[in-house]
């Protein structure tokens, strides 16, 4: 039996099995493609709520801190600034 070799080494023997090969190759890469369209969509998806998350949560952390740290550190803090004079000086010292 003689085999028929096509241009790139592949055997040609039985139309029916090439095109067996073709049909299969073309289901495989379109169902690979379509795979690969939901994987990124799913990944796609979580990246974006995770985001939203992370957006969210820093909006909120900075709208409950105060605009002026300086004055409310002021105002909750109970420090009283004032000057003080030494009357009598101890006989320690």
């Amino acid at each position: 039996m003689q085999k028929i070799y096509i241009k790139n080494g592949a055997a040609g023997g039985n139309p029916l099995a090439n095109a067996l090969v073709v049909v299969v190759g073309a289901i495989v890469i379109t169902v690979s493609l379509v795979l690969g369209f939901f994987a990124f969509l799913a990944l796609s998806a979580v990246v974006l709520v995770a985001a939203a998350v992370i957006g969210i949560r820093v909006w909120w952390l900075q709208r409950k801190m105060p605009k002026n740290v300086a004055s409310a550190a002021s105002v909750e803090s109970e420090l009283i600034e004032g000057e003080f004079h030494v009357v009598k000086k101890d006989k320690t010292s």
